[in-house]
């Protein structure tokens, strides 16, 4: 990529979308587009066009007329274990027709080259720790993220296949659990870290009887359509439903899984770098323990596959540990509930990040910074 060259980013507004555009212009480059379906844009320095994804004709459309040499496919249905388990037909429906439509197009209209982010949740749910690319497709899935991750398992394989039979250059990355500027905190479908965090402020705003606050962050983001605005017995009774009290945070699950955090702007700094740096033909180079790259065609022969890279810190703590960092960064005093009556999820996630490392990258930001970071900007 040059500086002028034309980038187009998928789901642009979202947590990792907004983080690649942010990282490009940092690094100067002039010409970024970028595409919205429901938030509404406020980068002004960035071509924005209202689209969905899901939709072949307009996504063909969208290529044809903008014609990006350089695409992020960063869009994507997310969520945490409550909405992956609950909308299970919407979460591998969506994400398939989201990833064909800009993958299959990348190709049509010549994109130069294409990265397709996905997520660590492709791996078998009892993988062997720490977490390697080659354990792709070894083992069952976790079930609550099943229809997730074989939409993104099926979007690796359509990078693969379409370089192989066509001599794309698209390449696959696998962040693990992300949070940073613009993450997700409704507290129905968000990821732990940021609900905790939201959790937690609301917790500590009750036990200092600052409604004041709370109705703020609820008309920021109501719960279940209940803002600020609403009666203060129907905010505590919508808080407690979500497990938010005075004295008490309750968290699903015994607290003793094992989760690695990145945090987005790392993320984004990888991806950029693995855009500027790293061909599909390098990583298959890897691959094959290879010194030397050479064309791809020369390996049409041998079976190619699991090209995916790991992004992540290669660091883990469990959830009972995030949430007391979480406590302390806030300031609440109050107590957390265990709810072992809701499922933990897999028991230990941490990724193996020996190939992101020997192509030259590793991240900066620790968790107990990030965690901060991310805090701050909420409040704000």
């Amino acid at each position: 990529m040059d500086k002028n060259s034309k980038i187009y980013v998928a789901g642009g507004t979202g947590l990792v979308g907004s983080a690649i555009i942010r990282k490009l212009k940092e690094k100067g480059y002039k010409n970024i587009v970028s595409t919205y379906h429901n938030r509404k844009p406020i980068d002004n320095e960035v071509e924005w066009h209202k689209l969905d994804l899901t939709n072949q004709e307009n996504v063909k459309d969208f290529f044809e007329s903008v014609r990006p040499e350089y695409v992020f496919l960063a869009a994507a249905k997310v969520g945490g274990i409550v909405a992956n388990n609950t909308y299970r037909a919407d979460f591998i429906y969506e994400n398939l027709q989201i990833q064909n439509n800009v993958i299959y197009n990348a190709y049509k209209y010549n994109v130069k080259k294409l990265m397709f982010l996905g997520s660590t949740c492709i791996y078998p749910k009892n993988c062997p720790q720490p977490i390697k690319e080659e354990y792709l497709l070894t083992g069952e899935l976790e079930y609550t993220n099943e229809p997730y991750a074989i939409a993104k398992i099926a979007g690796i394989n359509m990078c693969e296949s379409f370089n192989l039979q066509y001599g794309t250059n698209f390449i696959s990355v696998m962040p693990t659990n992300l949070y940073g500027e613009n993450d997700n905190f409704d507290l129905e479908k968000s990821h732990v870290l940021p609900a905790l965090i939201r959790k937690i402020h609301l917790a500590k705003a009750l036990s200092e009887e600052n409604f004041d606050e709370i109705r703020r962050d609820l008309n920021k983001n109501p719960i279940e359509n209940i803002s600020g605005n609403a009666s203060e017995e129907d905010i505590l009774k919508i808080l407690k439903k979500y497990g938010v009290t005075k004295n008490q945070v309750e968290i699903w699950g015994s607290g003793k899984p094992k989760r690695e955090f990145l945090y987005s702007d790392d993320m984004a700094d990888a991806c950029v770098f693995l855009m500027e740096n790293v061909d599909f033909k390098d990583i298959v180079n890897i691959h094959y323990g290879k010194n030397t790259t050479c064309d791809i065609t020369e390996y049409k022969t041998k079976e190619i596959r699991k090209t995916q890279i790991n992004i992540g810190t290669g660091k883990d703590i469990s959830i009972k540990e995030l949430a007391e960092m979480i406590k302390d960064i806030i300031g609440f005093k109050g107590e957390f509930y265990f709810n072992t009556s809701k499922p933990d999820g897999t028991m230990r996630k941490v990724t193996d990040v020996s190939k992101l490392h020997s192509l030259g990258w590793r991240h900066k930001v620790e968790l107990e910074d990030g965690i901060k970071k991310i805090y701050e900007w909420y409040r704000k």
